[in-house]
């Protein structure tokens, strides 16, 4: 790889402590481009179907994207997948911060790690060098603890950490990996999987940048997102996510109280602007990036908050605030620091926390299995002490750390029904009962319900900037948020994807780049003549790789829905008789299986589609795996 990347991926055995440097060629970069097309191409091809995610067969893989370390803001973030603990599916989360374009400059584009140490370990990663470091005097300790310590151990201040805190360790099963402690790579358990193979940290430090193709167009784009981005994402710049928190509420599309309300009474005491005027110490942001929208925050009572953790996005203040129907901010932040601390999935946490306060409230737990706490919506002081007991396995925690699906199943009949989750994996803070081409995407996701690689209906409910950025697809006209029409599909299908290619670039999806910006970045940074048709096909091939993979895990169309509660209307609020139609939710789906060229019935990708991708080998190990099924299920009748 002459630009862009280093043609070098670091592969490390843990069991046997080798380490090894494959050197892909540079039509693997353009086939895949990084990130979640290499974590789908490498889980497909090296996982046994059926394998025990926490079993040293499972692999880790932590991904670049060709783009990765670009010196222009969203190109720092890095990719981390492996069968998912959590939901027996594709796990894969995406991250933010300095560490991943801190690998690229010591001269990888991925790490795959394999087996499992006898005791705990930590990588260093310092260049050229790979060593595997002892780590038992890490081992208990909070990511901050464990980051100063091993800066301290190596002598350099300015090593980028990625770790797991005590969840990880615990086999939390959202547990997850987080790095510089403010950006975590949240969902699908990666930091269990983590945990499971006794590595605690892998510490970078590198000196190598590589080489740009065309330095002055990436440069000239560095320019135009510093000259405009106060324009085009003044919000994001002056308070972060979550200024949209009470426009939510106001909708009826701010998860309230396990989903069962769309708006929340204590909005504006939890929003981005509350954090802004009361806790907030300063804004902080990625590598290379000028918008700079991640909050810290400090607190002395009657919390002590950490800054070094940073502060709660949007995501963390719904799901630990109007999800629970706490209003109390520092509480909120509190949460969010022990997560950091611990490496948990605010989301996730704040979602089976929901979960149980639902079950407290109808008596199907009650204080004798909760260790006294009066898991009451509203109680925040039993939130951020059930934080703790979760991260810790401790009580109660023990059976919520094994996520909200497990969760319901030991507590027993009647929990199920409140278990907001698509997969196994909670319901992150946005409604699908306001934006149903989002219900598509929480049925549809690989990984389980994802705000991320979904649609937001809203957005391209009328004419405006959001619009703009699908017309390059086709898509000309709004539609309503509430549509479940061919049109909507066809129009998901195309927003799914371009989330998706984000994905795999390890583009940061709050950059206001247009399509054509998006073209020419990849060229200017890789050399090649790319086009939007060529990685949206990268997209797509991806999005089959996953499909194919849960398919081959016994995943099918059957999978592909979303809890009762979703389908039946709000009783009151702005969005009172709105309800998602389960009828017109299964055609959509039967719609978008055709329309990526799957099987109508199951919903697995068919070998056409596989071939016209250039997946011929996907497609062949799907038909072996076919096969076999067929032959155990007929032995099975006998």
């Amino acid at each position: 790889m002459p630009y862009g990347s280093n043609g070098r991926i670091l592969r490390v055995n843990l069991t046997d402590r080798k380490v090894i440097i494959e050197e892909p060629s540079e039509n693997f970069y353009r086939t895949y481009l990084g990130g979640w097309g290499f974590i789908s191409h490498y889980l497909f091809k090296e996982l046994a179907p059926g394998l025990d995610p926490f079993g040293p067969e499972n692999k880790l893989v932590f991904a670049d994207g060709v783009i990765s370390g670009a010196p222009i803001g969203g190109a720092s973030r890095n990719s981390v997948g492996a069968k998912s603990p959590l939901t027996g599916a594709l796990g894969e989360a995406e991250v933010g911060g300095f560490w991943g374009a801190e690998l690229k400059f010591a001269g990888y584009d991925a790490l795959i790690v394999e087996g499992k140490a006898e005791r705990p370990v930590y990588l260093w990663i310092h260049d050229s060098e790979v060593k595997i470091r002892e780590a038992h005097h890490l081992w208990g300790l909070t990511t901050g603890a464990c980051q100063q310590a091993i800066r301290d151990e190596l002598g350099d201040q300015f090593i980028r950490v990625a770790q797991i805190g005590p969840a990880g360790e615990n086999l939390v099963r959202y547990a997850c990996v987080i790095n510089d402690l403010k950006d975590a790579a949240g969902r699908t358990g990666m930091g269990a999987v983590m945990g499971s193979k006794n590595l605690k940290a892998i510490a970078v430090r590198g000196h190598k940048r590589p080489a740009l193709a065309d330095p002055e167009k990436v440069q000239s784009l560095a320019k135009w997102l510093a000259k405009s981005y106060k324009d085009l994402a003044r919000e994001l710049h002056e308070a972060g996510t979550g200024t949209s928190l009470v426009g939510l509420g106001l909708s009826g599309g701010l998860p309230t109280r396990n989903f069962r309300e769309g708006n929340f009474e204590g909005a504006e005491k939890i929003s981005a602007l509350a954090i802004r005027d009361q806790v907030r110490l300063r804004m902080d942001g990625c590598y290379a990036c000028p918008i700079r929208c991640k909050k810290v925050v400090k607190i002395e009572e009657p919390y002590t908050v950490d800054p070094m953790y940073g502060g709660p996005e949007y995501e963390t203040l719904a799901a630990f605030g109007s999800n629970c129907g706490v209003d109390d901010l520092k509480a909120i932040c509190k949460a969010n620091e022990i997560c950091g601390a611990y490496s948990l999935d605010t989301i996730s946490t704040g979602n089976v926390i929901g979960f149980a306060m639902e079950c407290f409230e109808n008596g199907l737990l009650t204080e004798r299995d909760t260790a006294g706490l009066r898991l009451t919506f509203g109680n925040a002081e039993a939130m951020v002490s059930l934080v703790q007991l979760i991260a810790r396995r401790e009580s109660i925690g023990d059976l919520l750390a094994e996520g909200v699906q497990r969760a319901a199943q030991s507590i027993g009949p009647g929990a199920e029904k409140l278990a907001m989750h698509v997969k196994g994996q909670g319901l992150p803070m946005h409604e699908p009962r306001l934006k149903h081409g989002l219900g598509i995407g929480y049925a549809i996701s690989p990984t389980g319900a994802d705000h991320c690689h979904s649609m937001h209906d809203t957005l391209y409910a009328q004419e405006g900037s959001n619009l703009q950025s699908l017309k390059p697809l086709g898509i000309l006209e709004p539609l309503p948020a509430d549509d479940l029409s061919p049109a909507k599909v066809r129009m998901f299908v195309y927003e799914h994807q371009r989330r998706a290619l984000c994905n795999c670039l390890l583009l940061c999806i709050f950059l206001p780049y247009s399509s054509q910006q998006v073209v020419d970045l990849v060229n200017g940074v890789t050399g090649w003549e790319t086009s939007v048709w060529e990685l949206m096909k990268v997209s797509e091939r991806t999005l089959n790789l996953a499909r194919a993979f849960n398919a081959r895990e016994g995943f099918d169309a059957r999978d592909d829905g979303l809890p009762d509660r979703i389908y039946e209307p709000f009783r009151s609020g702005p969005l009172a008789g709105h309800g998602i139609d389960r009828e017109a939710m299964r055609e959509a789906l039967r719609t978008y299986y055709q329309m990526m060229g799957w099987d109508a019935t199951s919903g697995w990708p068919t070998a056409a589609k596989l071939h016209e991708l250039g997946l011929g080998w996907v497609a062949k190990a799907l038909e072996q795996y076919r096969q076999m099924s067929r032959q155990v299920s007929r032995a099975a009748l006998v």
